[in-house]
């Protein structure tokens, strides 16, 4: 299955897929396009450092939103991608990407869904917003991706306790490493495995 990777940051989860696709864990899967929200992102790096095509394609960069998701569209075409995976991208796709690729963009969110989620919900702000609660447990979610933040049906979760001596960053360290990277290529291998079915907005794992 080739699959494009959308990024806004350091790319720890973007690492993470390359690790497993190196690894041999993630079979029949290739990465064939980077695509970043902005120049810094340090995700260029690694994906220059494995060879792997990426270009930036920032909404400020185009007259309209319209020609931005215009040309997602094609560049996502003429890599041949198959599945998108949103791994760390801040901004919200166009709704011709999101229907050309129905049911085949898959995010990461630092949170439980339906917990902590929805605009504005990013970064560091589900873990402020998590210990700000009282949470005792906290993790990641894997979705497919809808018009709208967050809303799109649960594919995979995992969580981790929240510790008494928690901040937001040791808490957002930790479901990085032992729940995001987990379940991000996890989510991967089950779509190129062909064992995800949508049905009245819930996905099921196929045996």
């Amino acid at each position: 299955m080739k699959i494009a990777v959308f990024v806004s940051g350091g790319g720890t989860n973007l690492q993470a897929i390359i690790d497993r696709i190196k690894e041999g864990k993630l079979k029949d899967v290739k990465i064939v396009l980077v695509i970043a929200s902005n120049e810094s992102a340090f995700a260029l790096q690694r994906a220059a450092d494995n060879n792997i095509p990426s270009v930036v394609m920032s909404v400020k960069s185009f007259a309209s939103r319209e020609e931005w998701d215009d040309a997602v569209v094609e560049k996502l075409r003429e890599a041949g991608a198959e599945l998108i995976v949103l791994a760390g991208y801040l901004s919200l796709l166009g709704q011709k990407t999101v229907k050309a690729y129905n049911n085949r963009i898959i995010n990461i969110h630092p949170a439980l869904i339906p917990a902590f989620c929805g605009k504005g919900m990013y970064g560091i702000k589900p873990h402020e917003a998590a210990l700000a609660r009282g949470v005792k447990v906290s993790g990641a979610t894997v979705h497919l991706v809808n018009e709208n933040y967050d809303e799109g049906p649960i594919l995979l979760q995992k969580c981790v306790d929240v510790l008494p001596d928690d901040t937001p960053e040791t808490l957002q360290k930790r479901i990085m490493k032992e729940c995001e990277q987990d379940i991000l290529p996890r989510a991967i291998g089950l779509f190129a495995q062909g064992k995800i079915e949508i049905k009245n907005n819930i996905a099921y794992v196929k045996e």
